[in-house]
This record gives structure tokens, C-alpha cells and sequence, in this order.
């Protein structure tokens, strides 16, 4: 029974890690039928998924500390209670102002969610059983981002109450919640590292993330440095993040031990989480994005595209597990392959014609739900296994930090790569229509070269998120090669023990 309560605890906090991710992508999905409902603009209410995103990005980097100072149960709890007490109210406010107020607090409960999942599957599961926990964590950015297409479908489309949107979580958060007040031990609070804390640096590190974020996440709809807000929202946000960094290499008790990042496995990693997030979108951004404007697909009729990477998800991660565990596997080349199949599936991806509906996207969809497990599993066992127990809640914040970032980052990225080359494409296909003299109406050859353009855009995504994939591979070989857990050599290499003050941070 002692062994069996803490792997309980550990299915409740991977249940609200995943409720939180849903969470978020069912909301950007479905922004645009709540909008509707209520009334708002569209320009104002892109400011709800900001807000959101905002609030999740500042929780991510002090989740852990928060977590260790008042105890994984306790500070879990009051999270998951926040975040359900708020997906209750959602619906029913009418102002903007207050509702975007309200996103954003969910955002902070809800962002310390996945973060505690890490941290947990480091802290509770022996080394036999840890990949596996990694494989969890993986989910959360392989299942939930893929199931949240079908899910916004069914609230909006099929049942035709928005208000589900919101109501979603809170079944699972009932749930989840009761898994972890019967399966984790109840700590004392230590107040004594409140003072011991860089409150002053994580002041600095909040305004910066929210300015990041509201800059990368409206960038594209503001034309970037084209827009005053969106160019003092970006220069000041890396200015202060850089202080706030710096603050944290020199105090005796940061909440991000930036030391650790100077080991390979963690600095190329880092870097290439990054990078993988963005590729990701491939998956399920970039074909449910051209169903929407090309084929006028509403969330339920792309649910397919989704399901077809994230219900093989709940088996593939484990299987990729078991297979790192064996002495005679390179998990080096397990995220190479990874990444070769998800490059294979952008190229395959990127023959897609105006004519393409879900079913062309089959065989795509089938190498993501392949490529996507061997790759992230791989990666955070890379990461994962040169720091040591005591370094585990630094390294949750960093990776989930960067989670957060990356695929921030990502939608940014390909946000302006399609915008950019559809309206090139859209230039080129009016000056071939013009020197063909087309003898199609105004209206008519507008909707054609839209249609066209849009295509070509998104063909040109999938190439260059490909090619980032294949670049990523020298990359990851040059990482330092660990043995599989259990096989009798050392996981990671010797580090001197941290300090006290700094041993829980």
C-alpha cells in the first residue's frame, strides 16, 4: 500500500497535466465560437488566448519551487481547485475585460500543472519504471495538442454548447483531484525559504515573460516591428528576461539553476526542444489550418486529423520507453529516427493540392503519430539523465519553461511563414493571371488566387519545418551517448552535490 499510493498520486497529477494542456489548445481552438457567443470583436478577444498563454508562460519556471516550499499535495490542490473554480465561472461572464483577467489567473493555476508532473515522475518512480514517466510527460506535448482538434469540434459543432469549452476539465479535474489527496503525503510548509528566495528576480522574470508573450502572440496579426506596442513589448521582455537570467546565475537560491545548462546533453537540448516544438506543428497546425481556410472544414469535420497522431500516443510513448531501456539501443538514433519520420511526413505533407481533404492526409498523420514519441521520449531521457535527484525541480522549470516558449515561438513562426509566403504566392499567381489575360471575373480569379495561394503557403511550411527536422539531426548525435537505466554504467556523469541552499530550489 505505501509503494501503491504514490504511483496513485502520480496517475492524478498526470490527469491534470493533461486536462491543463487541453485546456489551453481547446481554448485557442474554439476562440472563435465563444467570441461569437458573447459578442466580442475579433481583434479584442484574440487577447483571451494571450491572456492565457501569459498566465501559463509566468507559472512554469516557479511551479516546482512553489511546489517543494508548500508541499506537491498541497500546492497542487489549490492549483487544480483555482483552475476548476474559474472553468465553472468562465461561461458566464460578459466583460471582456474581467473575462481576459480571469483566463489569465487560470492560465498561472493551470500552468503549474505540467511542470508537477516532471517533477513527480523524477521525485516518486524508481529508475526501472522513470522512462515511462517520461513517456506521461511526453503526452502532454504529443496526446493533448492533437485530442484538443476533436474535442473543440464535439463542444462546438456536435453538442452546440460553447460553454463546454471551459466546462470540460471539470469532470477530470474531480478526478484528478481526488487521486492526489488520497495518494500524496501530506508535508509541512517551510517558510524558510520565502526567505531565501529571488523574489526581486522573479518579478523582473514575470514582466518579461508576459511582454514575450503578448509580443510573439499577436505578433502576426499586428505586422510585428511594424506595430509600437509589438516592438516595445518584444525589446523590453528580452531586456528584462536577460536581467532576470543574470540575477538567477548569481543568487544563492534561484528558482532556474542556469549552471546546469552547461552540461551538452542540457545545452544541445535545450536548443533542440525549442526547435522540436515548432516542428511539431506539423502534425496537427498546419493541416487542420489548411482544412479551415481552404476547405471552409469546421473543428468537427478536422477531428480525424488529430486523432490519427494522439490515439496512438496512449501506447506508442511506453513502447518507445521499453525500447530506450534496452542496453543495446542509442537513444541518440531513437530521436534521429524520430525526427527522419517526421521530416518524411512534412515532405509527404508537402505535395498537398487544392483538391486534398483529410483522407490524403492519412498516411502523413500515421508517420507523425510514429516519429512524435520517438523523438520527445528520446530527448527528455537525454536531458533527464545527467542531473542528478536533488537537480530535478531545477530541471522541470527549465524544460517546461522552454515547452511553454517553444511552442509560443512556433505558432509565431509559422504564423508569419504562411502569411508571408501566401501573400507572395498571391502576388505571383495575379501577375501570371495578368500577363495570361484570364478572362475570369474580379471576384472569381480574388477567390482562386486565395485558394491557390493559401495552398502554395502551406506547402512551403511543411518543406521548411521539414528541413528543420533533418537539421536537427547532426545536432542531436552530438550528444553525449547514455547507457539505458539499469545496464550497469552510469547514467550521468559526477557532479559536485549542490549546496543546501540550493538543494530543493
Amino acid at each position: 500500500m505505501s509503494r501503491l499510493r504514490p504511483m496513485v498520486g502520480l496517475l492524478g497529477i498526470f490527469l491534470a497535466a493533461m486536462m491543463a494542456g487541453l485546456n489551453n489548445r481547446v481554448g485557442t481552438l474554439a476562440l472563435g465560437d465563444v467570441r461569437g457567443a458573447l459578442g466580442f470583436g475579433l481583434d479584442d478577444a484574440s487577447w483571451i488566448s494571450t491572456a492565457y498563454t501569459a498566465g501559463e508562460m509566468i507559472a512554469m519556471p516557479f511551479a516546482a519551487w512553489f511546489a517543494i516550499t508548500l508541499s506537491v499535495r498541497r500546492f497542487h490542490l489549490w492549483m487544480l481547485g483555482t483552475c476548476t473554480v474559474l472553468a465553472v465561472a468562465l461561461p458566464f461572464v460578459q466583460d471582456l475585460g474581467l473575462l481576459m483577467a480571469l483566463r489569465f489567473v487560470q492560465g498561472i493555476a493551470s500552468g503549474t500543472l505540467i511542470p508537477i508532473l516532471m517533477m513527480a515522475a523524477l521525485k516518486f518512480l524508481p529508475l526501472n519504471l522513470r522512462l515511462h514517466g517520461l513517456a506521461l510527460y511526453a503526452m502532454t506535448a504529443t496526446f493533448a495538442p492533437n485530442l484538443a482538434i476533436w474535442l473543440a469540434g464535439q463542444w462546438t459543432d456536435r453538442f452546440f454548447d460553447w460553454r463546454w469549452v471551459y466546462w470540460q476539465i471539470v469532470p477530470l479535474a474531480i478526478v484528478s483531484g481526488g487521486l492526489v489527496a488520497w495518494g500524496l503525503p501530506r508535508e509541512a510548509i517551510q517558510p524558510s525559504r520565502f526567505r531565501q528566495a529571488n523574489w526581486a528576480g522573479m518579478t523582473l522574470g514575470i514582466a518579461a515573460l508576459v511582454l514575450i508573450t503578448a509580443g510573439l502572440d499577436q505578433g502576426v496579426r499586428l505586422d510585428w516591428f511594424r506595430s509600437p506596442g509589438i516592438a516595445v513589448a518584444l525589446v523590453a521582455g528580452f531586456v528584462l528576461l536577460f536581467v532576470y537570467l543574470l540575477t538567477e546565475w548569481y543568487h544563492p537560491a534561484p528558482f532556474l539553476k542556469l549552471q546546469i545548462i552547461g552540461r551538452r546533453n542540457l545545452a544541445l537540448g535545450c536548443s533542440l526542444f525549442v526547435m522540436l516544438l515548432v516542428v511539431l506543428l506539423s502534425g496537427s497546425a498546419l493541416p487542420a489550418g489548411y482544412l479551415g481556410q481552404v476547405q471552409d472544414y469546421r473543428a468537427s469535420q478536422t477531428a480525424s486529423i488529430g486523432l490519427r497522431v494522439a490515439l496512438p500516443q496512449l501506447v506508442l510513448g511506453s513502447m518507445v520507453a521499453l525500447l530506450l531501456y534496452r542496453k543495446w539501443v542509442d537513444a541518440r538514433w531513437v530521436f534521429s529516427c524520430g525526427l527522419a519520420l517526421i521530416a518524411l511526413a512534412c515532405f509527404q505533407g508537402a505535395g498537398l493540392t487544392a483538391d486534398w481533404n483529410r483522407d490524403q492526409f492519412a498516411a502523413a498523420q500515421a508517420l507523425q503519430a510514429m516519429g512524435q514519441p520517438m523523438a520527445v521520449v528520446s530527448m527528455l531521457f537525454l536531458m533527464t539523465s545527467v542531473v542528478q535527484p536533488a537537480e530535478g525541480p531545477f530541471i522541470s522549470g527549465t524544460i517546461n519553461t522552454l515547452r511553454a516558449f517553444g511552442s509560443l515561438l512556433g505558432g509565431a513562426v509559422v504564423g508569419e511563414l504562411t502569411t508571408v509566403r501566401a501573400r507572395f504566392h498571391a502576388e505571383m499567381l495575379l501577375d501570371q493571371a495578368g500577363l495570361a489575360g484570364a478572362a475570369s471575373s474580379p471576384d472569381r480569379l480574388a477567390a482562386i488566387v486565395g485558394q491557390q495561394s493559401q495552398v502554395l503557403a502551406t506547402a512551403d511550411a511543411y518543406r521548411a519545418l521539414g528541413v528543420l527536422a533533418l537539421l536537427m539531426i547532426p545536432v542531436v548525435l552530438r550528444m553525449t551517448h547514455i547507457p539505458a537505466p539499469g545496464s550497469g554504467a552510469p547514467a550521468a556523469p559526477p557532479t559536485r552535490a549542490p549546496s543546501s541552499s540550493t538543494s530543493t530550489g
